[in-house]
Order: structure tokens, then C-alpha cells, then sequence
């Protein structure tokens, strides 16, 4: 199976998950969400980087997963999670997250950034209470 996303916790509290590109299965997002919620497990506080430069969309189906996520995991993410950066170049890409944004409200304080160096900025500051 190839991965739908990699998360990357070497830098944690700082998270990073970077889209594979593969195209979404029942397997790859499901493995993905549940690797997303295996993040929390420290409990302590933290942020994340999702970079979506090499994303696939998602099918319709997987949109509704990750929309039902939020929501399940709405209290988990508003005590742990200070915020999340969206690295999305992608202007389709950008519209998907608003669609699923619309099914589900995202629970914490977020940006949408063009770049990497936009994203670190932005949850350095959250990190640090700005």
C-alpha cells in the first residue's frame, strides 16, 4: 500500500505531514487518519504542518472520512492542538479544503501559507503565543 501521507514527529511539538501524492484508498486514508490521531498520544500541546504541494485530491468519500475526523476528534484537537498550517500552492487543492471545512468547521486556529518558511513562521508563533 502506498502511503496517502508521512508524518513526520522528529521535530514534535512541531508535526509534519507531508501528502504522498498516491491516490486515496479505503486503506491508505483510514492509516492516515489514524496515524493523524496517533500524534496526540504525548498529550502535551503542539501544532502541525500539512503540506499538500504533492496532493492528490482526495475521493469524495475520503473527504466525508476526514470531515467526520474533525468532528470525532473536535475535543482532542481543541486541547492539544495550537494550531495548523496548510501549505497549499494548489488553488483546487485550496478549494477541497474549504469543502471539507464546510462539512466539518475546523476546530482550531489555522493558516493557509504558499510555503514552507510561511508555514514554520506561523506555528512557531503559536507556539510561542502570539
Amino acid at each position: 500500500m502506498e502511503p496517502y501521507a508521512i508524518i513526520d514527529e522528529s521535530s514534535f511539538p512541531i508535526i509534519r505531514i507531508g501528502f504522498t501524492g498516491a491516490k486515496s484508498t479505503d486503506e491508505n486514508f483510514q492509516a492516515y487518519l489514524d496515524q493523524n490521531k496517533a500524534c496526540y498520544r504525548n498529550g502535551g500541546p503542539l501544532v502541525l504542518i500539512f503540506d499538500a504541494t504533492k496532493a492528490s485530491i482526495p475521493d469524495i468519500a475520503h473527504q466525508k472520512m476526514q470531515a467526520n475526523w474533525l468532528k470525532e476528534n473536535e475535543a482532542l484537537m481543541k486541547s492539544h492542538c495550537l494550531g495548523t498550517a496548510y501549505i497549499i500552492p494548489n488553488s483546487l487543492i485550496r478549494g477541497i479544503l474549504n469543502m471539507i471545512f464546510s462539512f466539518q468547521k475546523q476546530p482550531v486556529p489555522y493558516q493557509i501559507v504558499k510555503t514552507k518558511a510561511e508555514a514554520l513562521d506561523w506555528v512557531q508563533g503559536m507556539l510561542a503565543g502570539k
